[in-house]
């Protein structure tokens, strides 16, 4: 570790505190290659340079610019193809049927990124089910800690290399129109989405409730308690008979009971008191 302990601890203690991310020694790596153009920008020659500015009373731009590179997580097109399989082959069409009066599902993305995630999940819904469903609303809710991020989301342009990763051709000219060098996602799925900014470490009393959450990738960067907390606050916000999406890498299992797995369907979770046919749903299994 090139950086002595005291000027990463600053880095660490920030962190932690801004957004709940866990950064131990072993990764100052990223600390430096994230943050050394941070560093540039604001007339800084190093790290140790920059963590003398955080003391005290620091600038506000100062600290949000440091988290926002620090919390920019690796996303794509249709990332992990199984968890889209199984909202299109069984949560969806589950959902869909047992909100047959309302007519209208509620859907969270947590640290949707720069978008790919809400809008793969907008286009999976329009291509599989909206077309052939007069009359629904689908409302998809993404939200971010990083408002540069959150602004790049909004506007739905992507670069070549950034849609073929995960897009097939048909998907692509159905959905964006190109204008130079870049992909313009049509407005038929960008006004699907409402992005707002979040921190997963606040209140979600004003968030609403959801059919289903996407909480994918996230969670590996909090501790225990932290993840422990913020599962525990999402389990109230879904609906009784709603679904969680974790990571691959992800489980509750260990940290919290209000949530369960559902048998055979990886990374698929419902809360603890959910309905036997929406928590043991064998008879319908993704082949």
């Amino acid at each position: 570790m090139t950086m002595r302990l005291p000027e990463f601890n600053v880095y660490k203690d920030l962190l932690k505190d801004k957004s709940g991310l866990i950064i131990n020694p072993d990764k100052s790596y990223l600390l430096e290659s994230r943050l050394n153009p941070v560093a540039k920008k604001w007339g800084h020659d190093s790290l140790e340079s920059m963590s003398k500015a955080l003391q005290g009373v620091p600038d506000q731009k100062l600290v949000n610019e440091i988290v926002e590179a620090m919390t920019t997580n690796e996303t794509s097109f249709f990332r992990d193809t199984r968890p889209f399989e199984l909202m299109k082959e069984y949560v969806l069409p589950t959902l869909f049927e047992k909100r047959q009066t309302q007519k209208g599902l509620k859907v969270w993305c947590a640290a949707s990124s720069s978008g790919q995630e809400p809008y793969s999940l907008a286009m999976m819904l329009q291509d599989n089910f909206l077309e052939k469903m007069p009359g629904w609303r689908v409302d998809i809710k993404a939200t971010d800690i990083s408002l540069d991020i959150l602004e790049q989301a909004k506007t739905g342009i992507y670069s070549q290399f950034e849609v073929q990763r995960g897009l097939d051709i048909m998907t692509l000219m159905k959905h964006f129109t190109q204008e130079g060098d870049k992909w313009q996602l049509k407005d038929t799925i960008r006004n699907m989405i409402k992005f707002d900014y979040f921190n997963l470490l606040d209140s979600m009393s004003t968030l609403g409730t959801f059919d289903m959450i996407l909480c994918r990738n996230v969670l590996i960067y909090f501790d225990e308690t932290d993840k422990k907390d913020i599962l525990e606050r999402m389990s109230k916000l879904l609906a009784p008979d709603g679904y969680l999406f974790l990571g691959g890498a992800e489980t509750v299992l260990g940290i919290t009971d209000s949530f369960k797995p559902v048998p055979d369907k990886r990374g698929l979770y419902v809360r603890s008191d959910a309905p036997d046919e929406v928590a043991n749903p064998a008879a319908q299994a993704v082949g």
